[in-house]
C-alpha cells in the first residue's frame, strides 16, 4: 500500500472540485483543470477532502498507480489554488528574449533567431529582457496552473542552447547548477 497514496488531499477555500465517471475537475482562481482517473483507482470527494483508495493493494500496478493518482490530483489542486512557476536564466553575451504575438523569440547565438509557440495554459513575463555581459542574465519566468504543460514547454525552452560547461553559456533554470570544466592549460617551455 502507498504512504503518500494513504495521505487526504485538503480541497483550499476557493477551489471548487467535482468528480463525474472517473474524470475529476476543479476550478480554483488560477483556472480550470480536468483530469481522468486510473481506472483501477477509486478517487471520493467528501468533506473538504479527496481520499484515493486502491480496492487490490496485492495488484503490483494498481499499487504503483495509487500514489501516481494522488501526487496527479494534489498537482491539479495546487495548479488552480496556487499555479506553479518556473524561472528561466539566459547566459552570454548578446543573448536576449522577447514575446511577440504568443510566442518567444530566443536569440541565443545562432544565425537566425529560434521561435516557439507558447501554448495557451502557459504566461510568460520577461523581467530581464537581454544579458549585460557574463554578469548579469536575461530573465524570464513561466507560469501556470498545469504542472506538466509548464515543465514541458521550460525544457523545451532549455533544449534550444543547454548550457555548456565551459563558459556556461546557454539556457537555464535559475536553480540549476552547472558543472563548470576547467580548459586547456597551455603548456609552458618547449616540446
Amino acid at each position: 500500500m502507498s504512504r503518500i497514496g494513504k495521505k487526504p488531499i485538503v480541497i483550499p477555500s476557493g477551489v471548487k472540485v467535482e468528480l463525474q465517471g472517473g474524470v475529476i475537475k476543479a476550478s480554483g482562481p488560477k483556472g480550470t483543470l480536468e483530469m481522468k482517473c486510473h481506472p483501477g483507482i477509486t478517487v471520493k470527494v467528501e468533506g473538504g477532502q479527496i481520499r484515493v483508495d486502491n480496492p487490490a493493494p496485492e495488484d503490483r500496478a494498481k499499487n504503483a498507480m495509487h500514489g501516481t493518482t494522488r501526487a496527479l490530483l494534489n498537482n491539479l489542486i495546487l495548479g488552480v489554488s496556487k499555479g506553479f512557476q518556473q524561472d528561466i536564466q539566459i547566459f552570454g553575451t548578446g543573448y536576449n528574449v522577447k514575446e511577440q504575438g504568443g510566442k518567444l523569440v530566443l536569440t541565443v547565438g545562432y544565425c537566425n533567431p529560434v521561435v516557439l509557440p507558447i501554448p495557451k495554459v502557459v504566461k510568460v513575463e520577461i523581467k530581464i529582457p537581454a544579458t549585460k555581459g557574463n554578469e548579469v542574465p536575461a530573465l524570464f519566468s513561466l507560469t501556470s496552473a498545469d504542472k506538466h504543460m509548464l515543465g514541458q514547454f521550460a525544457a523545451n525552452v532549455r533544449r534550444v542552447r543547454p548550457p555548456e560547461p565551459y563558459q556556461g553559456k546557454g539556457i537555464r533554470f535559475a536553480d540549476e547548477h552547472v558543472v563548470r570544466k576547467e580548459g586547456k592549460a597551455l603548456a609552458s617551455g618547449g616540446a
